[in-house]
């Protein structure tokens, strides 16, 4: 029997915005999908120069060291919401300005190799809370910027935000 979090989540487990996301997910375990990603991150980001993780794409786009420091931003939030809803915590989250993140988290003065292993420890600590979850709690949903969104759907979101944000720095950036 394949396990909940082998399943791509229904649409009615996120909202609308998320499903470009969700679908940026190949099939089979989220958790594994997940520990696949964070190798090939760091591996990518970890052979970058920090000329290269200052780089911009086109003046009024983020450096690498601020799109890797927003997926980390995104990928807390993300956990903090599925740790909440997992344990049964039925209080509705608000949401969040990314934009206003990102002007107050000054990325750029901070090492590539610092922003890597911050992300590292974000992903990791979302893996254990993942891997620790049984069937019921990987359903449960709750409420996060005004749309119910399950468990499951945040670990597809988590997953397909990063793999959005890593295609756009290797196609754009690299």
């Amino acid at each position: 029997m394949q396990s909940v979090n082998s399943k791509r989540p229904e649409a009615t487990e996120y909202a609308p915005f998320y499903g470009n996301y969700v679908s940026l997910v190949g099939e089979g375990d989220v958790i594994e999908v997940l520990t696949r990603q964070l190798d090939e991150t760091l591996a990518l980001m970890r052979g970058l120069s920090e000329n290269q993780a200052d780089s911009r794409y086109a003046p009024d786009k983020r450096s690498i060291k601020e799109v890797l420091g927003h997926v980390t931003d995104a990928e807390r939030i993300f956990g903090y919401r599925a740790l909440r809803f997992a344990r049964n915590d039925r209080t509705p989250v608000s949401g969040f300005e990314q934009d206003d993140y990102m002007r107050a988290a000054n990325f750029g003065s901070r090492p590539l190799e610092e922003i890597a292993t911050e992300f590292e420890h974000v992903r990791r600590a979302n893996l254990w809370l993942f891997r620790s979850l049984d069937d019921e709690a990987w359903l449960r949903r709750g409420v996060a910027s005004d749309n119910e969104v399950s468990v499951r759907a945040l670990a597809y979101i988590i997953a397909g935000h990063e793999a959005h944000h890593m295609q756009i720095v290797r196609t754009r950036y690299l």
